[in-house]
């Protein structure tokens, strides 16, 4: 069995996208994983699964598509990997709520600030599989705006550590 850890895109943001955990948590089930907790009301999963990170992305994404009526992007990482983004961090000293990890599924701009707009004293690396971005001045006022953005999900750096540790312990 594998720990995976599943981030949802756009799920109870701004009013919009509203998925219960609990119903997620039954969505999960049905999608053949098992051991399944979430965390926090905004689309986080950790949870067993023998299958690949395809096929649990695909049958997450489908149980969510029948029940929601609309397609919600997930992103899937084992437990090595997101334990390994929190380690890669490259903003470590910084306030955790003030850096995110932006996960995506597609290819990563060679230059991290390629098609970005709108950027003032934001920070971005580029990750493996992830955008690191260290916002100074809190998310509240920036108008950064990063291309991945449209198909890739973001947590600040204090959930990914917990979600972390959560898959860890599920083991």
């Amino acid at each position: 069995m594998t720990a995976y850890v599943a981030l949802l895109r756009a799920v109870n943001v701004g009013g919009t996208g509203k998925l219960p955990m609990t119903i997620l948590a039954e969505l999960c089930n049905a999608a053949g994983l098992s051991r399944v907790q979430t965390y926090i009301a905004s689309g986080n999963v950790v949870a067993h699964s023998d299958a690949s990170e395809d096929h649990v992305r695909t049958a997450l994404e489908h149980q969510i598509h029948a029940y929601c009526g609309k397609r919600i992007g997930v992103i899937v990482r084992t437990a090595s990997e997101i334990a390994d983004v929190v380690a890669r961090n490259p903003f470590r000293d910084m306030p955790g709520n003030r850096v995110m990890a932006l996960f995506v599924d597609t290819p990563l701009p060679a230059d991290p600030m390629e098609g970005v707009t709108g950027a003032k004293d934001e920070q971005i690396r580029v990750g493996k599989r992830e955008l690191f971005v260290f916002y100074p001045n809190g998310m509240g006022t920036t108008r950064l705006r990063i291309p991945s953005e449209k198909t890739g999900t973001a947590r600040n750096m204090n959930t990914v550590a917990r979600l972390a540790e959560i898959a860890a312990a599920l083991g």
